[in-house]
């Protein structure tokens, strides 16, 4: 017998990354490769940046792809903004960022952290605190998670680049969106992020294997000075009209077919749109939440609510419970997969993705098969977490 047997029906997939795929972002990655000197490739790689551009509302920045995730994407950063020995800030937001200031500390950077508070998004002021301390101007950049996919908790970028205009300091703001990205409203120019970089398996519909960078010409021109040793993440050597040298060597081809698909399905929904549909999934699984908490067992982790995520819902257990049992239970009793807990909250919460091509139906089954793995573990919750779901989305 097989060990994974086909599951008649549909498997529900909730994790916050990898998400659920569309079918014309499937279809499109299943297409042959082509000559790399085929003008067609050029065109699929130049409607990927523009479309990227975009979604990020910037009309300045470079973009650079690479087949690479998320972590890629961050040393592709860290090289090229980062010299050995240099300074980088790195405010705390949980899980997320640990791992990027523990790889920047690993490719020879110093790293200056501020606390992270469980449940809290990134504290402004204790950042504008310590530029202001940073009296030589050591801190060369900002590296910031918008969305920390571990907590749930999203921060406001808008408040970073005050505080760091109110210290008067030269840093980069440099943001995560891997998580956020499609999700909630972003836009680069006019928030004054110098760098973002993302990843494609979680509001972008695809699946995982792209990472990329948007650059602005602040950014650039610190790339251009940096002396850190580098060549397959260099923006001065991707920066270029031709594919191979974009990507140094042969393009991710299949990757940006699907990619090419799932920018153009975004914007052919309309952003405003995408972030609506965003918006009332995740009041879905808020009511459900909010209803489930009332009897002590389970509860939101992010504990304010403006700054709880529109990509995942942290959702914290009581002492005692099997988060791991619970997510086996609803996976394969259930057809529902949802995600655990991260680093430090690994074992206290269990993560529900609502990103990317989802909608109210599927959240909805979602919430049904979580609320019945939950029904079978004999975890206290309390009741009418669905009649919740729905009246929220009767309301539309």
């Amino acid at each position: 017998m097989h060990p994974f047997p086909r599951v008649p029906g549909h498997r529900f997939l909730h994790s916050p990354g990898p998400s659920h795929v569309p079918d014309e972002v499937n279809h499109a990655i299943s297409r042959q490769p082509i000559d790399m000197a085929d003008p067609r490739l050029d065109v699929v790689i130049a409607s990927c940046e523009q479309n990227l551009r975009t979604l990020l509302s910037t009309q300045v920045a470079d973009v650079f792809v690479y087949a690479a995730n998320g972590h890629g994407a961050w040393e592709a950063v860290i090289v090229n903004l980062v010299g050995p020995g240099q300074s980088v800030l790195v405010p705390g937001t949980g899980h997320f960022s640990a791992g990027w200031a523990e790889q920047c500390e690993a490719m020879g950077a110093r790293v200056i952290g501020t606390p992270w508070i469980e449940g809290a998004p990134i504290d402004a002021a204790v950042v504008e605190q310590v530029l202001r301390d940073d009296k030589e101007h050591t801190i060369v950049a900002v590296f910031a998670v918008h969305t920390d996919t571990a907590s749930s908790v999203t921060s406001d970028i808008a408040a970073l680049r005050k505080a760091i205009d109110a210290a008067g300091h030269p840093a980069l703001l440099v943001v995560d969106v891997v998580a956020s990205l499609g999700t909630v409203p972003f836009e680069m120019d006019e928030l004054g992020v110098n760098v973002v970089l993302g990843a494609s398996q979680k509001g972008l519909m695809c699946p995982p294997g792209l990472g990329f960078a948007a650059a602005d010409a602040r950014a650039m021109a610190v790339c251009e000075q940096v002396q850190t040793p580098r060549f397959y993440w260099d923006w001065r050597l991707r920066k270029s009209p031709f594919a191979y040298r974009k990507f140094c060597g042969t393009p991710p081809q299949t990757l940006l077919f699907g990619l090419e698909v799932a920018l153009r399905l975004i914007l052919e929904e309309g952003v405003s749109q995408v972030l609506q549909r965003h918006r009332l999934v995740t009041d879905l699984v808020h009511a459900a939440v909010t209803s489930w908490s009332q009897e002590g067992d389970v509860g939101f982790f992010a504990a304010d609510p403006a700054a709880r995520s529109t990509a995942v819902t942290a959702i914290r257990v009581a002492d005692g419970i099997d988060v791991e049992a619970l997510r086996a239970l609803a996976r394969e009793r259930f057809q529902v997969s949802i995600a655990g807990g991260l680093g430090p909250l690994q074992g206290r919460v269990f993560r529900i993705g609502h990103l990317g091509d989802t909608n109210a139906a599927m959240v909805m089954a979602c919430l049904a098969g979580v609320q019945a793995a939950m029904a079978v573990q004999q975890i206290r919750f309390g009741p009418g977490g669905l009649d919740a779901a729905a009246a929220r989305l009767a309301r539309g």
